[in-house]
């Protein structure tokens, strides 16, 4: 399973915002640049977190961004379902409210052979998203976090093979 670049900026976005606390709002223009990342990208990314109630934003010469609540207080699953949408591991795959079912016309959600497999990918990857707090992300970043200034910041990614 492979998150979008939506899913990537937005984790990136939140963590910025919560290293830089809650009291002030940082500029989107210095996260992108502080994050190499673009800009307008970003404003769609953002707009989407503040419709889901994950930041708010303050307008004027000192506005800005920050976190809704504190950072111990929002887990990865809000983020990732919040850009993402569901999260399904295989195209076929449809999860509706109290059954998954299978969008292949010849199975009629009935007797796909791979469901119960990816019923339980999909479950994993939600728990662990469901268990993974920003604050962890937060203190696991300024563990790893070069002492140089100058130094272009670490980037982790993992891919699900």
């Amino acid at each position: 399973m492979i998150f979008s670049t939506k899913a990537e900026y937005g984790v990136r976005l939140m963590i910025e915002l919560g290293r830089q606390g809650s009291d002030q709002p940082i500029s989107l223009k210095a996260i992108a640049e502080g994050e190499g990342l673009p800009l307008s990208y970003l404003e769609h990314v953002v707009a989407k977190l503040k419709s889901c109630d994950l930041v708010v934003s303050s307008r004027g010469a000192q506005g800005g961004y920050r976190l809704a609540r504190p950072a111990d207080q929002i887990t990865m699953d809000e983020v990732v379902l919040c850009l993402e949408g569901a999260i399904a591991p295989m195209e076929c795959f449809v999860h509706e409210p109290e059954r998954v079912s299978c969008s292949h016309d010849y199975d009629s959600g009935a007797g796909c052979a791979t469901k119960l497999l990816w019923t339980r990918v999909q479950g994993g990857i939600i728990r662990s998203l469901q268990a993974t707090t920003l604050a962890e992300l937060i203190a696991f970043q300024s563990s790893k976090r070069p002492t140089i200034p100058a130094a272009p910041p670490i980037a982790l990614t993992a891919v699900a093979r």
